[in-house]
């Protein structure tokens, strides 16, 4: 998780500046006030070879994690196990050469 963080604000700095500018100028409606905003410092972060190559890599774990999610949505923290093995998985991709 703080590799997406990191990645997003090495590489997408001006997008997530300006969503941040955005939530915080907007208290109580940032989520309809920024939507645009966040998707945009999403697909930035998206197109980084790093996040590409996790997808790739940690397809599986994520899969996991998503069905988990879905079967335990009153108590997603059920859902611990799978959410680390994603991370564990994300942890240890490295681009290829």
């Amino acid at each position: 998780m703080e590799a997406a963080l990191e990645i997003t604000a090495r590489y997408c700095r001006s997008e997530m500046e300006q969503y941040g500018r955005c939530v915080a100028a907007s208290p109580a409606s940032w989520q309809r006030d920024c939507h645009r905003l966040r998707l945009s410092m999403s697909r930035c972060a998206a197109a980084h070879p790093i996040v590409q190559q996790i997808r790739q890599d940690c397809a599986e774990p994520f899969a996991a994690f998503e069905q988990c999610l879905k079967e335990n949505q009153a108590s997603v923290m059920n859902c611990s196990d799978h959410v680390n093995a994603f991370l564990l998985c994300a942890d240890q991709v490295k681009l290829s050469a």
